[in-house]
């Protein structure tokens, strides 16, 4: 068996490309078979020295691949972060310290860069909580029972002067981004989308590992022509013994950047014939759709998971980078080992802005860089980690003052995998 000192962790040469796709398609169990098209496809977007591999002699064992993203913060400001993605290690490599050495590796050049965070969807949950990592967003997802959720249906498109038009793919690579930037910028924990993204939602790239399927688009207008709404969704074909049609409609994506684009596209899509469910994909959780129906039983959740996971690689820009709907000052002391985040802090912040330096006041709350993590798009409660043991009050009721200036009126939510 290979030691430690005998994996080589370092960026992917071009020449080992499809070596390092083999390894990533094993790790995530998919047939280790690597086609020309996949790696001509990969080599269009990654960045060889942000592609990690952790190679035994020439086979490679360990993957690991970083980007560049944007995320929005609490407020709307938004900040560098470092996506991590493909991260795999080979079940016959497991427990010499690949994933410890390639995370080190990458977190250690984000910071460098002057990344603020570091963020990454996780396959697993115990596993990145020990690299500073903390759950920050988590995702919903629901099944509508149509024929029970009371809506009208005579239902014809909107009663306040809008429409909803199908549209194509060109059509939805023109309008789709804006108003996509139109709701990360409102959204806390929402990411960006780049020119790939779109071409690979609307089959201008497919992908040799997904076969393609043309899904159906649909455009909300307000009373002024003016686009507040996408919806892409699929439908498969499927009839009871006694000829009914018993289809779902499955959602890809739903942008709304108003209330009436949100109700008016979920009562579109409950309204198409023959459908009788409707499967939302991952939304917010605390979506206004089950209360937009009139039965919102008719709604039941599916899945309820975590989903976006943050690491703090600069604390004090993550914290300034935030607004606040409260009046407040708390010093924190922030454990992480010999990571970027450790040492102690004091926030001020009010709603006109906020100022966060290091200090040498006593603390008043002490948590670690991954509870910091998933504090700060505003979801978790700082009382409730307290009593979970996540989080130690140093002075009596500090916790309290930390929910009232970091917890959100709304929820954060990505809605992206990468």
């Amino acid at each position: 068996m290979s030691s430690r000192e005998d994996i080589d962790v370092r960026p992917v040469r071009d020449g080992e490309i499809p070596e390092w796709i083999r390894a990533l398609n094993t790790g995530f169990l998919r047939p280790p078979s690597v086609s020309e098209a996949e790696v001509a496809d990969r080599r269009t977007y990654i960045e060889p020295e942000r592609t990690l591999g952790a190679f035994d002699g020439e086979r490679c064992v360990g993957t690991f691949r970083s980007f560049p993203q944007e995320i929005t913060a609490v407020g709307g400001a938004t900040v560098r972060a470092d996506a991590i993605s493909n991260v795999t290690v080979t079940s016959t490599h497991r427990r010499r310290g690949i994933l410890t050495r390639m995370m080190a590796h990458d977190l250690a050049a984000a910071k460098e860069r002057g990344d603020v965070v570091a963020t990454l969807i996780a396959a697993e949950y115990p596993i990145y909580g020990r690299y500073g990592f903390g759950a920050a967003t988590s995702a919903a997802e629901w099944t509508i029972d149509v024929p029970r959720a009371g809506l009208d249906p005579r239902w014809a498109g909107p009663d306040d002067g809008g429409r909803i038009d199908l549209v194509d793919a060109d059509d939805v690579r023109k309008t789709g981004p804006e108003l996509h930037e139109r709701l990360r910028r409102a959204q806390p924990g929402a990411i960006d989308r780049n020119e790939r993204w779109w071409q690979v939602a609307t089959g201008a790239v497919v992908l040799d590992r997904a076969p393609w399927t043309e899904p159906f688009h649909a455009v909300y207008r307000d009373a002024r022509g003016q686009a507040e709404g996408l919806l892409t969704y699929s439908v498969d074909d499927r009839w009871g013994d006694a000829k009914q049609p018993l289809d779902t409609a499955k959602v890809r994506d739903l942008i709304a950047v108003t209330p009436a684009a949100e109700r008016a596209l979920w009562q579109y899509v409950c309204s198409v014939d023959w459908v009788t469910a409707v499967r939302t994909g991952r939304r917010a959780p605390d979506d206004l759709l089950p209360h937009l129906l009139p039965d919102p039983r008719a709604a039941a959740i599916t899945s309820q998971v975590d989903w976006l996971w943050v690491r703090i690689l600069d604390v004090v820009a993550a914290l300034e980078a935030r607004t606040y709907a409260a009046t407040g000052a708390l010093v924190l002391e922030v454990v992480d080992g010999n990571g970027p985040a450790a040492g102690r802090y004091r926030l001020d912040a009010s709603p006109e802005g906020a100022s966060c330096t290091r200090t040498g006041e006593s603390a008043e709350l002490t948590l670690s860089a991954a509870e910091l993590g998933a504090l700060w798009l505003g979801d978790q409660s700082v009382v409730r980690l307290a009593a979970l043991g996540r989080v130690r009050e140093e002075r009596a009721g500090a916790a309290e003052v930390a929910d009232a200036l970091l917890r959100t009126s709304r929820r954060p939510w990505c809605p992206d995998i990468f």
